[in-house]
């Protein structure tokens, strides 16, 4: 299943994988050569511990470089008249105002205005137009929303 990501979010996968590939790595081989060093390796805790930390570094990388494969980057519009993948938008609820890129799941985060394409609000969202209201349910009941720009 191919996935859309945005070319910041791409960026930011690479230089964690090209981290972990290379800082990382080399950082626990050098702790997993003082572990061996102790000897007995069956109660030595750096060395269990760094063999764990290796795995979940190894299953990082994997991770990263399948999200890589199988996703498609979406190129940011900055006259787009309808809401997309890329698109930066500006949300008014009441009073309140919120702005928010709408990413791919993989690099969605609410608290940097990152928004999930696959989550209600950013279905919501997508393929509406500037001026239209969007209406999403929500654990606490029903939220209505004017998108007030897209950039």
């Amino acid at each position: 299943m191919i996935r859309y990501i945005t070319k910041e979010g791409e960026q930011k996968l690479r230089e964690e994988l090209e981290y972990l590939k290379t800082t990382k790595r080399k950082e626990l081989a050098e702790r997993l050569q003082k572990a061996i060093a102790f000897g007995d390796l069956s109660e030595n805790f750096d060395y269990s511990n760094t063999k764990e930390e290796q795995g979940l570094v190894e299953a990082r990388v994997a991770e990263i470089e399948h999200m890589l494969k199988n996703s498609e980057v979406v190129e940011q519009t900055s006259q787009s008249e309808k809401v997309a993948i890329g698109s930066t938008v500006t949300l008014v609820e009441g009073k309140e105002s919120s702005v928010f890129t709408i990413t791919g799941p993989q690099e969605a985060n609410p608290l940097e205005g990152k928004l999930s394409a696959e989550s209600p609000l950013g279905l919501a969202l997508l393929g509406k137009k500037k001026g239209e209201k969007v209406t999403v349910e929500t654990p606490g009941g029903v939220a209505e929303y004017l998108l007030k720009s897209i950039s």
